[in-house]
């Protein structure tokens, strides 16, 4: 089988750049098309009590920054990139939408192997939902 869109997930840090370097070799010799993908978290759905800011504009402020540096990824990646995508909410479902959307048929993401990790992964979560292949980059980290 060949790939014909491949879809990144990134979490912005400087680590993101191992998944483009990894998913632009990918694609160059499959003529495949590349996307980003960053999902942020949804600040106003984790507080339930009164809160003295105003979570809209900050999530609004923060959806503007991911999007800036989203297109500094894109820019680095020195490759067409197709869509540079933002959005929030559940990741499982955001990925699943996205990937039937975009008819991308390859995700690639980043697992950090690290403490935390251990606990909370959010690649667990996508090899438990995603309905194409799943390419998972370890990623190093820091005994915590």
């Amino acid at each position: 089988m060949s790939y014909k869109h491949i879809l990144v997930a990134i979490d912005l840090s400087d680590e993101s750049k191992i998944l483009i370097d990894k998913a632009v070799s990918l694609a160059k010799p499959l003529d495949a098309e590349v996307s980003f993908i960053h999902i942020d978290v949804n600040y106003a759905e984790l507080y339930t009590g009164l809160i003295d800011i105003n979570l809209a504009e900050t999530h609004h402020q923060a959806l503007e920054a991911s999007k800036q540096q989203l297109q500094e990824l894109a820019t680095y990646a020195d490759f067409p990139i197709k869509h540079t995508l933002v959005g929030s909410g559940d990741l499982g479902n955001e990925m699943t939408d996205t990937i039937n959307e975009k008819s991308v048929d390859l995700l690639i993401c980043g697992h950090h192997q690290d403490f935390w990790s251990k606990l909370l992964s959010s690649t667990r979560q996508l090899i438990n939902v995603t309905p194409v292949d799943l390419l998972v980059i370890p990623l190093k980290g820091e005994e915590g």
